[in-house]
């Protein structure tokens, strides 16, 4: 989901717009009552930093490749060197911030300067559990969802949402400011995030056909019934009719420079387009009422992930997704949030409709203003862009494959009887199924939340150890008895939540020497470090992975970040493991079934290996 650090820093022009200006951040209420109290992201002591790298490059490189790292390591730490220079500008920079040395940095080098599509790049999905009740009832099933986000929606924007706690530590609240009523702006080399005011836009947008209608929440100071909604709905389904418009929607699937330009022809062609837009960016979110019945796990995490590229408007944060067979799901736009406030917001949804927590409303008997369509001045010019744009993002998708894995022989209960952590677990199941793939270890990139810190979003957890690389060597040697693999695995599991734990502690490596970089004044001649190969290998993601797991989700995942590479989302559900695969076509169905293997060989292994209880 984020894209490979080693393109970030090459960028020119780096002016982005702080995160404190975009929305200061409040410090009242109970979802941001710890906010003053976080403390900031810190700076790595650069020492402790190039020791961990040296650990993390090791099993990635052969000795010669090693050798030439750990000289420009030492390089780098020489007192009174250029390494010491850039720590001490990092640590001016730290000063100079109110929020953190990182924020602003990480929103524009990752995301909003980042010009590919956001649509398989960026954004991210998940797939919702049915509901038996609405099978086929696609208008009773997004109004009811409908019901529910309000009702989340005025937890956060009155912030009496309890803030998020990662076991007693509370979290960083920061994100949630841009889950309702935002949208991503496309802008010149750099996007921006417009932020309405969610007081006076109450309104949802509502997509079928490639048409969007304005779904008025608040009608007389009150809230809309989950009955109402439905009707509401229903009428959208017949304005919509069966003929598809010309999907204005398509727009967002462009590259980001070639969407500016776009929109500045679009908005200055004709004040409807202007307003029409208007409402669309300033919709508390929208919802895609699909055409389509997917069914298989593959179907529905293709259609959550990208669809077919119309019905839908990527540029905003959420986007609810309700298919004409009643299956649902989620898609989100990754700039200013990661994954953990939408998971839960979704999360929240489908666990209080199943619990007959939400208040449903009364209907007030009183008859309704049907939603009304947004209108277009459709120009010969704008006609031809949204042609191209169809066939740009049809190109694209095309290029891609995507495979799910379900595994149901076991899932985290047993995972914890076997003594493991379960996110480290599937981590080295990533780990053996790619070796059994490919024959050989790759960087491999698993997201780590920072958000004990202020204003704290991700760092890389680097999976791959010296301990994992030995034992899925071992894993395919017969030589070896059961516990003798068993106890290289659990060496692998340890050094792989070592890692995760520092990088959750702001001590990973990859963020502190991002930061480096950026400090680096133009015709300063950078670091051996920087040029040396082995500093491209261990930041090329093949594997870019990242775990949110719900038993409410039947899916969840995004594109890959390098060509030759994978975007592995995972879930570790009670009695299951799903992964899901993404590539340009490469060896899907292999990995797939190699996952399955791995993880029946794991058992076995960890079986005969489980520590005796003290």
């Amino acid at each position: 989901m984020e894209t490979a650090e080693s393109e970030l820093a090459s960028k020119k022009n780096f002016a982005p717009t702080p995160v404190a200006e975009l929305d200061p951040c409040p410090t009242s209420g109970k979802l941001y009552r710890h906010q003053e109290s976080l403390p900031r992201l810190p700076i790595p002591d650069l020492a402790e930093t190039c020791t961990t790298y040296l650990k993390t490059v090791r099993p990635l490189v052969n000795d010669a490749e090693y050798e030439k790292t750990v000289a420009a390591v030492n390089e780098l730490l020489k007192p009174g060197g250029v390494g010491e220079e850039l720590q001490r500008r990092l640590i001016e920079q730290d000063k100079n911030k109110s929020t953190s040395w990182l924020i602003d940095w990480w929103n524009s080098y990752a995301y909003m300067g980042y010009r590919d599509p956001v649509c398989v790049y960026v954004n991210y999905f998940f797939c919702f559990v049915d509901n038996k009740r609405f099978i086929g009832k696609p208008a009773s099933r997004a109004a009811e969802i409908i019901t529910a986000a309000m009702q989340f929606r005025k937890l956060v924007v009155g912030h009496n949402l309890e803030p998020d706690l990662a076991r007693k530590t509370p979290l960083c609240s920061s994100q949630y400011r841009f889950l309702f009523n935002s949208c991503r702006i496309p802008q010149k080399r750099e996007d921006t995030t417009r932020l309405a005011n969610p007081s006076e836009n109450n309104h949802v947008i509502v997509m079928r056909k490639n048409q969007f209608f304005i779904l008025e929440m608040v009608v007389d100071g009150r809230q809309l019934s989950t009955s109402e909604i439905e009707s509401q709905l229903e009428l959208i389904y017949f304005f919509a009719g069966e003929k598809d418009d010309l999907p204005i929607g398509a727009y967002t699937t462009q590259d980001r420079d070639s969407w500016f330009k776009i929109r500045e022809k679009f908005i200055a062609s004709s004040v409807k387009n202007k307003a029409s837009l208007d409402k669309i960016e300033t919709s508390a979110f929208v919802v895609c009422l699909d055409d389509t019945k997917p069914v298989t796990y593959e179907e529905r995490a293709w259609e959550c992930w990208v669809g077919d590229g119309r019905n839908r408007f990527f540029d905003k944060s959420c986007q609810f997704i309700v298919f004409d067979n009643g299956v649902a799901g989620f898609n989100g736009e990754h700039s200013m949030m990661d994954a953990t406030p939408t998971s839960r917001m979704c999360e929240y949804i489908l666990d209080n409709l199943e619990k007959g927590k939400i208040d449903h409303g009364e209907a007030a008997g009183k008859r309704l203003l049907p939603p009304r369509k947004l209108g277009f001045d459709l120009t010969a010019s704008i006609i031809r862009d949204v042609r191209v744009a169809e066939a740009k993002f049809d190109t694209l998708v095309a290029e891609h494959d995507l495979k799910v894995v379900v595994f149901e022989g076991y899932g985290k209960n047993l995972i914890k009887k076997l003594g493991c952590s379960p996110d480290a677990y599937a981590q080295m199941a990533i780990q053996l199924a790619y070796f059994k793939t490919y024959g050989k270890c790759v960087a491999t990139y698993e997201s780590a939340q920072t958000k004990k810190y202020a204003y704290g979003r991700t760092e890389t957890g680097r999976s791959v150890s010296v301990e994992s690389v030995a034992w899925v060597k071992a894993m395919q040697d017969e030589s070896l008895t059961t516990e003798e693999k068993g106890q290289l695995g659990r060496k692998a599991v340890a050094a792989q939540s070592t890692y995760m734990a520092l990088a959750a502690d702001g001590r990973g490596v990859d963020r502190h020497l991002l930061g480096l970089r950026l400090l680096i004044k133009s015709g300063e001649t950078k670091p051996a470090l920087f040029t040396d190969a082995s500093f491209s290998t261990s930041s090329h993601w093949t594997l870019s992975t990242s775990q949110i797991t719900s038993e409410y989700f039947l899916g969840y995942g995004w594109g890959q970040v390098v060509s030759d590479g994978y975007g592995v989302a995972y879930m570790v559900k009670e009695e299951s493991l799903h992964f899901n695969l993404v590539s340009l076509h490469l060896q899907n169905d292999v990995f797939r079934y190699n996952f399955l293997e791995s993880l029946r060989e794991m058992k076995a292994v960890f079986e005969a290996t489980i520590p005796q209880k003290r």
